[in-house]
């Protein structure tokens, strides 16, 4: 569900910084004073990206994203829809984090092959997998709305057939976590083993709960009116981490039940929270206006790496950025002139895994790349 966001964004963002294959890399620079970011689109790093290291592209074509570390740090499990693959829609997939897909190499699916499905994750002892899915709902891909019949708005789908699913590295379905109505995703696995957060509708609201791996104890963490998702855990397990829009007008508020009604979202207005496991202590850590989305805690704990757009001048672009608990020293990680999202660090801190537009060769394709990580 959140490479939607991504793929409908990228979409924009390339338009103006496509080049052609074959013209000169000195011909093309161009800087974007907003960022500083450079508009080259077949490069691997760049110079102000002091924090990554020896930048290594996994894949090579198509639409690649969310892809999430394995508990030992030895697999990466990821969402793909890429046509060579014979997709029509997004899938989840598992490789080696040794692994790199070109020349037509093609990662292990393990979802059903159904549906449209999102938001994988390792569980612990890694041998099976949770991950969302709307197959229960027919075998066809769900429809993507269409911006132009929302006004020209950009808006995104909360599918109510999504539920969460518990499967085996080989792609056997083991367990089905939800069974509520309406839509249940974004499920990410604290660091502890212990715990499972998600997004709900089911108390007709986007809200975030906890339940136990195995299903049980389900606890519902945010209650205030908004789309609060995509959150983490930190590295001891005790806080999390989420995007969250938060409509306070009379017209905002109209508007976002008025799509809710409907199974849509329109993150454009999102805003990162830390609470602790139970919800309690809830701290707003961003002020930035735009979309701010796809946090992740750093391995100390005390700072947020995430997704923005605010520093954009158009919001035609989204890079990484690191921030505070406490909402200070806000610094930015990426420069790629295009899009960076879903940063996650390995488990032993060493390493970060992301998904970029970068060296695409102009095209719209989102790839995963992975950096050493340097302090």
């Amino acid at each position: 569900m959140r490479l939607i966001l991504s793929l409908l964004i990228i979409a924009i963002t390339v338009i103006g910084c496509k080049n052609e294959k074959n013209q000169p890399k000195t011909d093309a620079k161009k800087e974007d004073a907003a960022s500083g970011a450079t508009k080259i689109v077949n490069k691997l790093h760049y110079e102000k990206e002091k924090h990554l290291k020896n930048i290594k592209q996994l894949t090579f074509g198509g639409d690649n994203a969310e892809a999430y570390w394995s508990f030992d740090g030895k697999s990466i499990v990821f969402q793909a829809n890429t046509k060579s693959w014979g997709l029509d829609c997004d899938q989840i997939f598992i490789m080696n984090a040794e692994d790199v897909l070109d020349n037509g190499k093609v990662a292990k699916m393990i979802s059903t092959g159904k549906g449209r499905t999102t938001c994988s994750y390792f569980l612990p002892g890694d041998s099976t997998i949770v991950y969302s899915s709307t197959h229960l709902g027919g075998d066809a891909c769900p429809p993507v709305p269409k911006k132009e019949d929302h006004g020209g708005k950009y808006i995104w789908p909360v599918y109510a057939s999504f539920d969460i699913f518990v499967a085996d590295t080989q792609g056997n379905l083991i367990n089905q976590l939800t069974n509520e109505p309406g839509y249940d995703a974004e499920p990410t696995v604290s660091p502890k083993g212990d715990k499972i957060v998600f997004t709900s509708t089911r108390s007709g609201d986007l809200e975030l709960f906890t339940m136990n791996i195995d299903g049980s104890d389900v606890k519902q963490i945010t209650n205030e009116l908004g789309y609060d998702g995509g959150a983490f855990f930190s590295p001891d397990g005790s806080k999390l981490v989420f995007r969250s829009s938060r409509p306070k007008t009379e017209k905002e508020i109209k508007e976002y039940k008025d799509l809710l009604a409907q199974d849509l979202v329109m993150p454009t207005n999102m805003e990162l929270y830390v609470c602790d496991v139970d919800g309690n202590n809830m701290k707003k850590i961003t002020n930035l206006g735009s979309a701010n989305w796809a946090p992740f805690f750093h391995p100390n704990g005390e700072k947020i790496i995430f997704s923005t757009n605010h520093h954009k001048e158009k919001h035609d672009g989204f890079n990484l950025f690191m921030i505070n608990l406490d909402g200070s020293e806000l610094e930015q990680i990426t420069f790629d002139g295009v899009f960076d999202a879903f940063p996650m660090f390995s488990p032993d801190g060493s390493k970060i895994i992301f998904s970029s537009n970068r060296n695409n060769n102009g095209t719209h394709d989102t790839n995963l790349f992975v950096a050493e990580w340097v302090d």
